[in-house]
């Protein structure tokens, strides 16, 4: 008897249940008894139309503000500058930073800064920002009550190759696993495809953090892993998540802060970035729900 884990049959090297596993979904079934499935099987909340709308506003809305943050992301410009500016935009938008107060230690700011060896979770300060310097902003926001959620990486002027490489394949890798969303495609694929570009450059994927469902809750089921996994869950319309691909230049490993209990940084010091979109799946494919204006990077000469 072949197991989902062996090489399927048909010669194409891929395992079975990648290839020709027997799919049962029917994605024409109403969609309350497919919702009443996933939240029963998995904990996932499939979305209403009216849901979705107000999930629409609130991820638009952490574009925004992340765009026009990111602008001012320069030389000599603090990362505390950024928070504040990030911070009046929510509100003046009627909405309030998700991340402020968040979690145990509650996040002291309201975005993430993540700067060169950082993996995710840096803490906004007062230190200006360098040239040579790559760093992640993740910006999310709660607007009458949904979340949005996102973050992209900006280059301070040129930067070593090292940075460029992780700047450009977690960009790279992102856009590989959104190409491949829609219903019925299983969630460790999503992992498979980011290791492929990832390591197919030299680098290696975090394994420690994880995307998210996202929408009705900062962060709820599923876990999207960016690593080889074995979350087999398909994909199924109305389903909001984000993908934030980590990709370090050197080891995998990380060590988290002792003192703020948040920051995360690469075990050898070396870089490490990140850029994350929310997505929607919907019955054709996929929606981007946080589309953010990409960056680029130069290296050094």
């Amino acid at each position: 008897m072949i197991g989902r884990n062996d090489d399927c049959w048909c010669g194409s090297g891929k395992k079975w249940k990648k290839c020709h596993f027997p799919r049962t979904q029917n994605w024409d079934e109403p969609f309350e008894e497919i919702s009443r499935r996933y939240f029963k099987q998995w904990g996932i909340l499939l979305k209403t139309p009216h849901q979705i709308a107000g999930i629409r506003r609130a991820s638009h809305l952490a574009a925004k503000i992340l765009d026009e943050v990111a602008v001012l992301a320069q030389e000599g410009v603090t990362t505390n500058y950024l928070n504040d500016v990030a911070y009046k935009k929510a509100l003046d938008a009627g909405a309030v930073p998700a991340s402020l107060g968040y979690g145990k230690p509650p996040f002291p700011k309201s975005i993430c800064t993540s700067l060169n060896e950082v993996i995710c979770h840096g803490i906004p300060n007062d230190i200006p920002l360098r040239r040579g310097d790559i760093l992640n902003i993740d910006n999310a926001v709660i607007l009458d009550g949904y979340f949005g959620d996102c973050g992209k990486m900006v280059a301070i002027g040129p930067v070593t190759a090292d940075k460029k490489l992780v700047f450009d394949i977690s960009l790279a890798s992102l856009k590989a696993a959104a190409a491949i969303l829609k219903p019925g495609v299983l969630i460790s694929a999503i992992g498979e495809v980011i290791t492929d570009v990832a390591e197919a450059a030299g680098c290696s994927v975090v394994t420690q953090f994880v995307g998210h469902g996202v929408g009705i809750r900062y962060h709820e089921p599923p876990h999207v892993p960016h690593c080889i996994n074995d979350v087999d869950i398909p994909l199924a319309p109305g389903m909001t998540f984000t993908i934030e691909p980590m990709i370090n230049f050197g080891s995998l490993d990380m060590v988290v802060d002792p003192v703020d209990k948040w920051t995360a940084r690469t075990a050898d010091g070396k870089p490490s970035a990140q850029w994350e979109y929310a997505f929607l799946i919907t019955k054709d494919g996929v929606e981007i729900l946080t589309p953010w204006t990409e960056t680029s990077c130069e290296a050094e000469r």
